[in-house]
């Protein structure tokens, strides 16, 4: 097409989207500060799974909201400093528990997620890298019965869009992973879904695929995007202005503040969150990862070690790092599995880029023709990079998309202020 292309942001969101402008034959250069998948997309509990369709802000966060507004578990923090100065996004937030909204999420992730797994599954291919994903599916284990009680609506929602699920006796449960210890009442294996050991790694081999069929790669940071006529001039830190048909910005958490630069006002938080690598002795193993729900995280057979990832801390994206969430799951995980010790001297933190109804937006906004939109994708990038990368391929030609692209505008929550 002889058309050229910059992509911002070299995590699984952008460099898929490199990958599929780039087989549509545009000329694309991909620009990040770092190398390819080392930040929030190097951190990740590696699952690819239709189950991620169910977000956080559900109509059943009403009933446990009391207990998480007091702010010590392991499955949710906040600063309440930080959801004072963004109360915007926390009442949408809250407003998006309704049942229609609820619908409305998880109809438009399913579908972006089922693209994402058939277009992760013919790259892996291209990529020469299937043997990272194993298609065991992953648990959600309960330790009471309570708790299983109170996740009915996620399992009615798994039963209406055909999310392959099976409920286990403990019996099962043991076959299926010998190495837990008895502690959990309920568990539900979610069969159709794939899981990857080494998340960076699979960024990095669709960066080399994307390299090897021609790709460029500027390790730079960008200081500001300005639009004139029918394209669009990146200033540089170090090179040279360049200027581009296109610039699809896929920065992650860091969008927002990059983008309130260039003159957008975009309500959007972080859900930040913490892993760590564990040895294990050698009796020890999973085949699968596993949610251990009262326990508030995910334990993952990782190629570094056994990875414990916390869930959600909402605070700005550089508050210094709060540990005690990490170290309260810790304690529960040795409970579940018989962990060795830690592998890393600091945690790893990243910083996940949340709207106030857990899609991410994907497009342009009106009258928009030369910067498109591919970020905010929660805790779900890695399950939905691919899927956003066609879409917006196809959005930006113009073409029939394969999903319905609205509720993926970002008009939602965003627009342009100067």
């Amino acid at each position: 097409m002889n058309e050229k292309v910059a992509v911002l942001g070299a995590g699984m969101v952008g460099t898929c989207c490199a990958l599929e402008m780039q087989n549509r034959g545009y000329e694309v250069t991909l620009i990040d500060r770092l190398e390819a998948g080392c930040e929030t997309s190097y951190g990740n509990a590696g699952v690819i799974a239709r189950s991620s369709i169910i977000p956080i802000n559900g109509p059943a966060l009403w009933k446990s909201l009391s207990s998480l507004i007091c702010n010590n578990k392991a499955s949710f923090r906040y600063d309440p400093i930080f959801m004072a100065k963004n109360i915007t996004w926390a009442t949408k937030f809250l407003m998006n528990t309704r049942q229609n909204k609820f619908k409305e999420t998880v109809t438009a992730l399913n579908d972006l997620i089922s693209l994402s797994i058939t277009q992760h599954t013919k790259w892996a291919k291209d990529a020469g890298v299937q043997d990272l994903m194993r298609d065991e599916g992953w648990h959600y284990l309960y330790r009471n019965d309570s708790t299983f009680k109170n996740a009915a609506l996620a399992r009615q929602t798994f039963e209406e869009f055909n999310v392959s699920t099976k409920e286990l006796c403990l019996e099962e449960l043991k076959e299926n992973e010998p190495s837990l210890q008895p502690i959990f009442k309920k568990a539900l294996w979610i069969k159709d879904g794939l899981s990857v050991d080494d998340p960076q790694k699979l960024v990095q081999a669709y960066f080399n695929l994307f390299l090897q069929k021609g790709g460029t790669f500027l390790k730079e940071e960008i200081k500001n995007i300005s639009s004139q006529g029918t394209g669009s001039t990146l200033e540089l830190a170090q090179s040279s202005d360049m200027l581009f048909d296109k610039v699809i910005v896929c920065l992650g958490p860091w969008a927002k503040n990059f983008l309130a630069d260039q003159g957008y006002k975009i309500t959007m938080a972080y859900e930040r969150g913490y892993h760590m690598h564990y040895s294990t002795h050698d009796t020890v193993s999973l085949k699968r990862p596993f949610y251990d729900v009262d326990g508030g995280y995910v334990m993952a057979p990782m190629a570094q070690g056994m990875r414990l990832s916390t869930g959600v801390d909402l605070s700005d994206i550089n508050a210094p790092h709060q540990l005690s969430q990490l170290n309260q799951a810790e304690i529960s995980a040795k409970e579940a599995i018989n962990l060795a010790g830690r592998i890393e001297d600091v945690p790893w933190m990243g910083s996940r880029p949340t709207f106030p109804d857990s899609r991410p937006v994907i497009g342009a906004l009106p009258n928009q023709k030369n910067i498109w939109f591919a970020f905010g994708h929660q805790h779900i990038g890695l399950s939905t990079g691919t899927g956003t990368a066609k879409l917006i391929g196809a959005l930006i030609a113009k073409e029939k998309t394969l999903i319905n692209a609205a509720p993926f505008n970002p008009e939602r929550f965003m627009s342009r202020i100067c």
